[in-house]
């Protein structure tokens, strides 16, 4: 503890009390990685092992990097949002031994600096959440991207830039995209981004769901998820799409579906939730109405467009935690949550601790194989037996059992005839 002590830049080490409440209750809710920190326990498949970590520093990832410690790895975290680390958790993890770099409210400069700290850790492998380690690594530290050995890539942003550094050849070691594991988009990206999504977003307005218009700008696993929810929750359901097969989906599923200026007119609450940037932008914006409120649920703080709304704004107030409004000169206010960064991380505890362990059980578990076995450098699907295997656990840890196929239906299945 005393090395992560020295070693660390956090806020105040004394709110560790706090945060290990926080991972303890969780780590009760995660049978999963429970299930696996014993394993790598006993086998130490990390031992001597640098990793590195970006992640959403909130105690769900906190526990994450403590399985990954108890399989002897030497561990560095750094924060992937500036609004979502909790002090406290960051402070029980220097606390448990485990090198952190973050606090809340970072500035752009500080958050690249702790960044660049946990690659100053001289990581042999990565966990990386929208591939800002990976960045770093090719645009400033190539040296270094080519001595990692491997490593996971979170969600679905990440994967986007992964794949094209893969596409131009400039990927310089293997990653695993966790993110297209069935057991994460599948439950992770729709259940867990459905619930913690409006989660976050009632805990900064305190405003009632039934009854107004929901705007969900992209419908793929997460917007299914965000969408779902909301008409669960009494809304009326708008979607936006540029994807004509997605649209399809949608409309079937019974939302409306159209372009966002025409929905503009009609939505009281519009998410965000493509992976692309300014998809809530200024001529949308002119056609809103009073009090709309914008929310994003992408990695990034570029879904809505906020240079548009700082152009149209005469005024701009924090009218509550994690809400903004932004006044136009015709009087309309429109407002922004969580400065437009995630709102179920920036103002909420993000997705649920029981769909994160299957998330994290499958980071864990491709952490352990790409640095197991060779993988040549570029983007790779993790094994369906690794997806497999998280979803028998899952089942195990709800004491549900399920069929198994007979030889025989196993030999029908593989005839042509």
């Amino acid at each position: 503890m005393t090395a992560a002590k020295d070693q660390s830049q956090i806020r105040n080490y004394e709110l560790y009390a706090s945060g290990e409440q926080k991972i303890d209750w969780v780590q009760a809710h995660m049978p999963l990685l429970r299930q696996l920190e014993a394993q790598f326990r006993e086998t130490q498949p990390f031992a001597g092992q640098r990793i590195s970590m970006c992640l959403h520093l909130e105690a769900k990832t906190a526990y994450l990097a403590l399985v990954v410690q108890a399989g002897g790895a030497d561990v560095a975290i750094a924060g992937s949002n500036p609004l979502s680390t909790q002090d406290d958790v960051a402070a029980a993890l220097v606390h448990r031994g485990v090198k952190t770099f973050a606090w809340h409210g970072a500035t752009p400069e500080e958050y690249k600096a702790h960044l660049n700290a946990v690659l100053d850790h001289d990581p042999i492998a990565l966990i990386d959440d929208g591939a800002d380690l990976a960045t770093i690594l090719h645009q400033e530290r190539p040296e270094q991207a080519a001595r990692i050995h491997g490593g996971c890539e979170e969600t679905t942003t990440g994967i986007v830039r992964l794949r094209a550094m893969a596409q131009e050849g400039i990927l310089k070691y293997p990653m695993i995209g966790v993110n297209d594991a069935m057991c994460k988009h599948l439950f992770d990206n729709r259940y867990g981004t459905g619930q913690s999504v409006w989660d976050g977003f009632m805990r900064a307005t305190n405003l009632v769901i039934a009854g107004k218009t929901v705007v969900v700008v992209g419908y793929g696993w997460c917007g299914k998820g965000v969408a779902m929810r909301a008409k669960g929750l009494g809304a009326n359901v708008i979607v936006c799409e540029v994807n004509p097969v997605r649209a399809v989906e949608a409309a079937m599923e019974g939302y409306a579906v159209m372009p966002i200026v025409e929905a503009a007119e009609h939505g009281d609450i519009f998410i965000a939730v493509t992976g692309n940037k300014a998809v809530i932008h200024k001529a949308a914006m002119e056609r809103m109405r009073d009090g709309a409120i914008l929310g994003n649920a992408g990695h990034f703080d570029v879904e809505v467009s906020k240079p548009d709304l700082e152009s149209l704004a005469t005024s701009i107030t924090r009218v509550r935690p994690n809400v903004d409004e932004y006044r136009l000169a015709d009087g309309r206010r429109i407002y922004l949550i969580a400065e437009g960064r995630l709102v179920n991380l920036a103002a909420g505890d993000g997705h649920p601790a029981e769909v994160m362990d299957m998330t994290f059980a499958l980071q864990a578990l491709g952490l352990r194989e790409v640095l197991t076995n060779s993988y040549p450098p570029g983007l790779h699907m993790i094994p369906e037996t690794i997806d497999l295997e998280v979803a028998r656990m899952r089942l195990d840890s709800w004491g549900v059992r399920i069929d198994a196929l007979t030889d025989e239906q196993v030999k029908y299945l593989n005839s042509w005839q």
